[in-house]
């Protein structure tokens, strides 16, 4: 393989446009992941606080509610608590395994790693310290990857541009 200027700067805007990629990657799909890791969190705490009063002071807290409230029995206090919990309960298991099931967190892990690494590849190349064709090889060895990760397109050839 050539290790001529062109070839080495084709080779270093590719690897410009993957880690652009995984930057529009990382910023689509980090607040998706806080937001269920967020929501999981914040239902599965609510989802306690509902059933503690009945759960840990029994039937001394309902009356106290009761009575509070002028409800007309005990009932009327824990059922409420218990379904607001179940709701809750349910929202938390479903955010949760809407994340564990995209893989969110090993996804963002692994782009980030992946951008590091191709930094330093870009680097490596800009400054001699490493060949075309050993850059080609560590840019597949990382871009392998993230198969989930689209390469930007190049604004300079893409078609509509002026």
């Amino acid at each position: 393989m050539p290790d001529d200027s062109s070839v080495r700067a084709e080779l270093q805007a590719k690897i410009e446009r993957r880690r652009a990629g995984i930057a529009a990657f990382l910023r689509e799909v980090r607040p998706r992941r806080n937001r269920l890791t967020n929501v999981s969190i914040i239902s599965s705490a609510l989802a306690a606080a509902f059933v503690a009063g009945p759960a840990l002071a029994g039937p001394p807290f309902t009356d106290a509610v009761k009575q509070e409230l002028s409800l007309a029995s005990g009932a009327s206090v824990w059922r409420p608590l218990c379904i607001a919990a179940l709701i809750v309960s349910l929202v938390s298991a479903v955010s949760s395994n809407l994340s564990k099931s995209q893989d969110l967190a090993t996804r963002v892990t692994a782009a980030e790693v992946c951008s590091t690494e191709l930094e330093a590849v870009a680097t490596s190349l800009q400054f001699g310290h490493l060949s075309v064709e050993e850059a080609v090889e560590q840019y597949h060895q990382c871009v392998s990857k993230i198969p989930f990760v689209e390469e930007q397109p190049d604004r300079a050839n893409s078609p509509g541009q002026t």
